[in-house]
């Protein structure tokens, strides 16, 4: 059997059934949403990310990286097992309904709303320094002393390094949803270098500023707001990773492959908010 018709088949979805063993059950009768077994990773993830910001504090402050390290390692180790049982759930147990599916969508769109309250402060803290400078900064913008990049050299690249991302993952997209596996295959391992490079350009411009986080407001702006966003792009890039191997395994079909979107929406954003970052910081900016 070629490998698109194996892609086309579609994943088993169990229908709730009235077995009182059944994760649709609940006291009062069936329910279209699944409910879940009891998990030890929403208690061990909490525990870990809470020591993140105490190891960024003691790194900081004793340039110590032991718990940070740790913590991170173990947040990550901990996600992977969550989201393995979720795969597992919705790929081989065939729990997640078209209710559950709504869901996941409606909950990733909280969080890209969440997100962009996020930036939305950067913008705010951006603009409201920049369009009023403040005497102890000369008055001016950039302030006196700081030499803001081109934002014609490796701004710009990274601009259409991210919005080539941008048309490469809605090929994916338009990929899977046609049942054409190959194609979809490409496009998915193009945009993950694409994301890849993108964080190469990041990393070199920073070492080329002659400014850093602590050289006045501009310096604590510019790289609280770009880092956040190339922190974002980091864990996009590994979202279209997995799905990657997801995609590879034949986890997704023509019809459900809510990993993939909720990885496609989130690209999106990032591309967007970019957008936003180039226009206002890096151009206008300077």
């Amino acid at each position: 059997m070629s490998s698109n018709s194996n892609f086309k088949k579609q994943l088993s979805t169990k229908t709730p059934s009235n077995n009182k063993n059944s994760p649709f059950m609940t006291t009062k009768g069936k329910t279209p949403f699944h409910l879940v077994e009891m998990s030890p990773w929403p208690l061990l993830a909490s525990m870990s990310i809470f020591n993140i910001p105490i190891g960024f504090v003691l790194f900081t402050r004793y340039h110590s990286m032991t718990l940070l390290l740790i913590s991170m390692a173990l947040t990550a180790y901990i996600s992977a097992l969550w989201w393995r049982d979720i795969i597992r759930e919705s790929t081989f147990q065939g729990w997640h309904t078209t209710y559950v599916v709504k869901g996941l969508k409606l909950g990733m769109s909280l969080f890209i709303v969440s997100e962009v309250c996020f930036f939305f402060a950067f913008f705010w803290a951006y603009f409201h320094s920049s369009l009023v400078p403040a005497v102890e900064i000369g008055a001016v913008w950039p302030p006196k002393g700081v030499s803001p990049l081109n934002p014609f050299q490796v701004p710009l690249l990274n601009t259409s390094v991210l919005l080539l991302s941008g048309v490469s993952v809605t090929w994916a997209h338009h990929s899977i949803e046609e049942g054409k596996y190959n194609s979809s295959l490409q496009a998915l391992l193009i945009t993950s270098l694409l994301g890849i490079y993108f964080l190469y350009l990041q990393y070199g411009e920073y070492k080329e500023t002659t400014f850093t986080i602590a050289d006045s407001v501009y310096g604590s702006t510019f790289f609280m707001a770009t880092g956040f966003h190339g922190l974002h792009v980091a864990v996009g890039t590994l979202f279209l990773i997995v799905c990657l191997y997801r995609l590879y395994s034949y986890h997704f079909s023509t019809t459900h492959h809510v990993g993939f979107l909720a990885a496609a929406w989130y690209w999106h954003f990032v591309d967007v908010v970019w957008l936003f970052l180039y226009i206002s910081i890096y151009w206008w900016g300077s």
